[in-house]
């Protein structure tokens, strides 16, 4: 077997694979959120006998789904800037500055992604009740999705602080370039892409952030991943979930395909704007 078959074989095998894995859920999730009310979708028929958009109407007028989007969308973004802020000088520290321990220092710190990361909520829920903090269930939540995914904005600046070019910030401050000057030339053009992916990666997971959502935020502070998990654990009604998890994961995905870009446009050599000499 020549090697261009194996490929072949291997390329066939991970689009069999992408297509089980993707395409058959979200178009499962597409036809099930178009099952029309009144006539429902039986075993025996291949699509739905009727289809509409009667629930998406359904969960709009009649569902907490616009408090819902409204608090996920505010949410997801200032905890977001908050990570991102909150990193930064551990960031600099590990990526700029030499000291002992600086790589146990860099695990310890993805320590929290190994602890799977519901008993991780549940255990910071109860420390935020214990504070008094969760009397204000915005910022509450707010606080905990910063501190809850503050190891991926951690690992994402430290690598790019670590790939920031020393002779440039030299020849910078050589030639008489202000700290802030110096700043955005030698460090914003790498520091770019790590920004906008921290910032992304935290807004997507706390898009899809549960537990503590749900634990300090319940009842009178809806999320959409709260009101998708109520509605499948109370009256699961298939089609509204589908709407929901449509409603969930569609922007997440669009977001993951803006961060691949962005992940793809950090080019080391390109770090300062500038290729390597």
């Amino acid at each position: 077997m020549t090697r261009q078959m194996i490929n072949r074989l291997l390329m066939t095998f991970l689009l069999a694979v992408c297509f089980v894995w993707l395409v058959i859920p979200f178009a499962m999730a597409i036809l099930w959120s178009l099952v029309d009310p009144s006539v429902p979708w039986t075993a025996d028929n291949l699509l739905p006998p009727v289809m509409s958009f009667a629930r998406w109407s359904y969960m709009w007028e009649n569902s907490a789904l616009k408090e819902a989007l409204f608090n996920s969308y505010r949410l997801a973004p200032s905890a977001a800037i908050l990570s991102l802020l909150l990193a930064w000088p551990t960031s600099y520290a590990l990526g700029r500055i030499a000291f002992p321990g600086r790589e146990v220092v860099k695990m310890i710190a993805l320590l929290p992604l190994v602890v799977p990361s519901f008993v991780t909520s549940i255990f910071f829920t109860s420390l935020l009740i214990q504070l008094g903090l969760s009397a204000w269930r915005f910022g509450a939540i707010l606080f905990a999705h910063a501190i809850l995914f503050l190891p991926f904005a951690i690992r994402i600046l430290t690598v790019c602080f670590e790939n920031v070019r020393q002779d440039h910030i030299d020849a910078a401050r050589d030639l008489g370039a202000s700290h802030w000057s110096r700043w955005k030339v030698a460090y914003l053009p790498a520091l770019r892409p790590g920004i906008m992916a921290s910032l992304l990666i935290v807004f997507i997971y706390s898009i899809e952030e549960f537990a503590v959502a749900f634990i300090v935020g319940s009842p009178s502070f809806v999320t959409v991943p709260t009101l998708l998990y109520s509605a499948l654990g109370q009256d699961f009604i298939r089609p509204n979930a589908a709407v929901l998890s449509l409603i969930l994961v569609v922007p997440n995905v669009l977001l993951m395909l803006l961060l691949e870009k962005l992940l793809k446009s950090a080019n080391p050599s390109m770090n300062s704007g500038k290729g390597m000499a």
